[in-house]
C-alpha cells in the first residue's frame, strides 16, 4: 500500500508542475485507490467527486472552467494526507 501512496504522491507532484497531464493522473489515482483497503466508503466517494471535477476541468481552459485545477490538485493532496493519517498507507 505504501507503493500506491508513493505513486499517487509522485503523480500529483508531477501534475502540479504540469509535467503530467490530468488525463494521465486521473486513471492512475483510480487504479491505485482500489488497492487501498480499509478506507471508509466516504473516502472513495470524495475521491471520485474530485477526480470527476478534475476530468471536467481538463476539457476547458483555466479561465473558462468553474473551478481551479490547482484547487482540485490541492484537494487530492489533502485526500492523500487523510489516507495516511488513517494509517492505511
Amino acid at each position: 500500500m505504501n507503493d500506491s501512496i508513493a505513486a499517487m504522491r509522485q503523480a500529483l507532484d508531477a501534475a502540479s508542475l504540469r509535467q503530467l497531464p490530468v488525463g494521465e493522473l486521473v486513471p492512475l489515482f483510480r487504479s491505485h485507490a482500489t488497492l487501498l483497503e480499509g478506507l471508509p466508503e466516504r473516502f472513495g466517494q470524495v475521491l471520485e467527486s474530485v477526480l470527476m471535477q478534475l476530468e471536467s476541468s481538463a476539457l476547458f481552459s483555466e479561465e473558462s472552467c468553474s473551478f481551479s485545477q490547482q484547487d482540485l490538485l490541492d484537494q487530492l493532496a489533502d485526500w492523500l494526507d487523510q489516507v495516511e493519517a488513517r494509517g492505511v498507507a
